[in-house]
C-alpha cells in the first residue's frame, strides 16, 4: 500500500488530538470550516494571500457568532473565546504548527499542487495535509507530494457550519492512521464522517452532480421553464432546492469542473457538461456570486432572485378554459380515492367509477378513513369532512360519467388498459369533456390517439398520497387544445396543487430527473465503491435529501422503479439510462422493497 509505515505519522496520527488547524483559503467554504472548528474550541490559522479575503473572513465570522448568540446558541463569552482562536495571515510559513492542515483554494490542480509542494517545507513531518476538492484527484496530488501517505481529501459541504456531512477521502497512499485521525476529529465537531476512496465527486456529489446536469440540459433544451423544474422537484421529490437554484448557490463555473472531472473517469455522457454550463461560465453568469446565473439576483453574492426576461408573467389561470364542476375518477387504488378527495374537498362533485360498485364503495371508505385523519390532527373540522364525503358518488361503471366535465383516469400502469378506457371514455363522456391521464410513465399521446377527440386528452400527473402532495404535471401532446391546457391548470389552481408544464416524453420533470441518480447509486454500490448506509447518509446529510436513494427506491418498489428506468432508457437511447443489473436481478428474485419485506434492505413483516 506504499510508504505507511513512515514512522512520524503511523506511530503519532492516532494519539493526535488536531487541535491546531490551519485553512488556506478563505472563501465561503473556507470561512465557513473556520467557523465550525473555532466553535468547537480548536485554534485555527486561516490563511489566503488576498489581505481583503481574510478581512472579509474575520468579519464574517464575527457576524456568524453574532446571530448565534442571539439565538441563544452561544454565550457571550463563548462568542468572544471563538473569535479569539482565529488568526489570519497571507504566508504559508504560518502553517508551521499546524496538526493538520486543510486546503479550500480554488479547483484547479497545479494550483492544489503547488500549495502543497510549500506546505511540505513547511509543516511538521506527522501534520495531515488535506484538501477540500470535491473534483480532483487525491491520489494525484498524494503522488506528487514526498509524504503521500499523511495526504487525503476531507470535503465539507455548503454551508459548512450547517451540514452534517463529511467525507473522509482516502488513496491508496494515505496511512489508515491518518484516516482514522480526521475521521475522529470530524466526530469531534459534531460532524457524521463516512469513508470513500478517491473518485471525482465521491458519493455525495457524485451523484449530485449527475443529476444537476440533466437539469441544466432539459432546461437548455427547452423541455420546460427553470422555474417549473425547480418546483417540480421541491415538491414531487422534497428537495430543499430545485436543481437550477442549486447550481446558481454552488457555482456555476464550479459545477462544470466537477462534471468535467467526473467525465474524463466515466465517460458517461450523463456526465458531459451540458453545453449551456460552459456559455454561462465564460459569460462570467457563474450563479449567485456574480449576480446572474439560471437566475438573476439582487446584487453580486445575494441571495434574492429577481424578476428577468425569463421570469413568467402573471397570468389569469382561467383564461380560455372550459368550465368544470364535476369530475369522475376512474380506478380504485390508492392513487384512484386519493384524487378524488382532492377534488371533493375542493368543491367539485365526485363520480368515483371502478370495475364495480363494491370496489368503488372501498374506495370511498378509504376517502372517510382520510378524511376523518384529518379531523382528528384538527386539520377540517367534522362538517367541511361530511360535505367532502357527501360529494364522492360511487359507481360500478364508467356509464356514470356522462354528464362529467373532466374524467382522470388512475388505473394501472399498462398501456393497452388505459388505451381501453379511454375508448370507453371516448364513447361515455360528453362533447367538451376534458379526458385526462395520470400515467407517470407512459406517451399521453397514445392515450388521446384511442379516442376520436385527442385534441381533449392531456395528461395530470399526480403524486402519491395525492392529498398531501402539492404538485400536479401538466402534460400537454402535440395535439391537446390550448383550452384544454387552460382548464387544466385552472382546476388545479382550485384544488391548491402547483402546476408544471410538461411536453409528452418519458418521465416529464421528475422521474426524468430522479430516476437516473436513483440507478447511478444502485451502480454505486454494485461497484464496491460505498454502502447502501453511507449512500443514504450522504444524501440526507450533504443534499438535504428526505430520504437516501435506497430507501426511496424500497418505498416506491423496485418493479415500478425498473418500469421506469427500462422507458427512459428506450425513449433517450442513453447506454448511461440502462438499468443497474442488481436492480433487475432484485426484482426477478422476487425482492421489490418494503411491499414484500425485502428490497435493498429487509423489513419486518406486519
Amino acid at each position: 500500500m506504499g510508504p505507511q509505515s513512515t514512522p512520524d505519522l503511523s506511530t503519532q496520527a492516532s494519539t493526535l488530538s488536531l487541535s491546531t488547524v490551519a485553512i488556506i483559503g478563505l472563501g465561503t467554504m473556507g470561512t465557513g470550516i473556520a467557523e465550525v472548528l473555532t466553535r468547537a474550541g480548536r485554534e485555527v490559522i486561516g490563511i489566503d494571500t488576498d489581505e481583503a479575503a481574510a478581512r472579509h473572513a474575520v468579519s464574517a465570522l464575527e457576524a456568524a457568532t453574532a446571530r448565534a448568540v442571539q439565538r441563544e446558541r452561544l454565550t457571550e463569552r463563548e462568542r468572544r473565546d471563538a473569535l479569539a482562536r482565529f488568526r489570519t495571515f497571507t504566508d504559508l510559513q504560518a502553517a508551521a504548527d499546524a496538526d493538520l492542515v486543510i486546503e479550500v483554494v480554488p479547483e484547479d490542480y497545479e494550483l492544489k499542487r503547488q500549495v502543497f509542494a510549500e506546505l511540505d517545507a513547511v509543516v511538521r513531518p506527522d501534520t495531515i495535509l488535506a484538501t477540500g476538492t470535491n473534483a480532483l484527484s487525491v491520489t494525484r496530488l498524494a503522488a506528487d507530494s514526498p509524504r503521500p501517505e499523511r495526504v487525503l481529501g476531507v470535503h465539507f459541504f455548503n454551508p459548512a457550519p450547517a451540514m452534517k456531512l463529511v467525507e473522509v477521502v482516502s488513496s491508496v497512499l494515505t496511512a489508515p492512521t491518518a484516516v482514522a485521525a480526521v475521521t475522529e476529529f470530524a466526530r469531534d465537531l459534531g460532524k457524521d464522517p463516512i469513508a470513500v476512496g478517491d473518485r471525482p465527486g465521491f458519493v455525495a456529489d457524485g451523484l449530485l452532480f449527475g443529476y444537476l446536469n440533466q437539469a441544466a440540459a432539459m432546461y437548455e433544451s427547452k423541455y420546460a421553464t427553470r422555474e417549473d423544474i425547480d418546483a417540480a422537484m421541491r415538491l414531487g421529490c422534497g428537495l430543499p432546492m430545485g436543481p437550477l437554484a442549486l447550481l446558481d448557490l454552488i457555482g456555476v463555473d464550479t459545477a462544470r469542473t466537477v462534471l468535467e472531472a467526473m467525465y474524463a473517469e466515466s465517460q458517461d455522457r450523463l456526465h458531459a457538461p451540458a453545453p449551456i454550463l460552459g456559455q454561462l461560465a465564460e459569460a462570467g453568469l457563474t450563479g449567485r456570486k456574480a449576480g446572474r446565473g439560471f437566475y438573476t439576483y439582487d446584487a453580486p453574492g445575494g441571495a434574492t432572485a429577481v424578476p428577468d426576461a425569463e421570469s413568467p408573467a402573471a397570468a389569469d389561470e382561467q383564461a380560455g378554459g372550459r368550465s368544470v364542476t364535476g369530475v369522475g375518477v376512474a380506478g380504485s387504488g390508492t392513487m384512484a380515492s386519493g384524487i378524488a378527495e382532492v377534488f371533493a374537498k375542493a368543491g367539485f362533485k365526485v363520480v368515483l367509477a371502478a370495475r364495480s360498485l363494491e370496489k368503488a364503495e372501498k374506495a370511498k371508505a378509504r376517502i372517510a378513513k382520510s378524511l376523518g385523519r384529518s379531523v382528528d390532527k384538527g386539520r377540517m373540522s367534522a362538517e367541511a369532512r361530511d360535505a367532502a364525503l357527501a360529494a364522492v358518488t360511487p359507481a360500478g361503471s364508467l356509464d356514470a360519467f356522462a354528464d362529467v366535465d373532466l374524467a382522470v383516469e388512475a388505473v394501472a400502469e399498462d398501456l393497452a388498459v388505459k388505451q381501453e378506457l379511454f375508448k370507453t371514455l371516448d364513447k361515455v363522456c360528453k362533447p367538451g369533456a376534458v379526458l385526462a391521464t395520470t400515467t407517470s410513465s407512459l406517451p399521453v399521446v397514445a392515450c388521446a390517439r384511442a379516442t376520436s377527440r385527442p385534441q381533449d386528452v392531456i395528461g395530470m400527473h399526480f403524486f402519491n398520497p395525492a392529498p398531501a402532495m402539492k404538485l400536479v404535471e401538466v402534460v400537454r401532446t402535440v395535439l391537446t387544445a390550448d383550452d384544454v391546457h387552460a382548464t387544466v391548470r385552472a382546476v388545479c389552481a382550485k384544488v391548491r396543487k402547483h402546476p408544471v408544464d410538461c411536453g409528452d416524453r418519458a418521465g416529464f420533470i421528475v422521474n426524468a430527473l430522479l430516476f437516473p441518480y436513483l440507478n447511478n447509486a444502485i451502480k454505486m454500490v454494485e461497484e464496491h465503491y460505498a454502502t447502501l448506509d453511507d449512500i443514504d447518509a450522504a444524501m440526507k446529510l450533504g443534499g438535504g435529501y428526505p430520504m437516501g436513494p435506497f430507501e426511496l427506491l424500497d418505498v416506491v418498489g423496485l418493479d415500478v422503479s425498473l418500469a421506469i428506468e427500462k422507458v427512459l432508457h428506450a425513449e433517450f437511447r442513453d447506454p448511461g439510462l440502462a438499468p443497474a443489473p442488481l436492480l433487475e436481478h432484485l426484482v426477478a428474485a422476487g425482492c421489490l422493497g418494503r411491499k414484500t419485506g425485502r428490497g435493498f434492505r429487509e423489513y419486518a413483516r406486519r
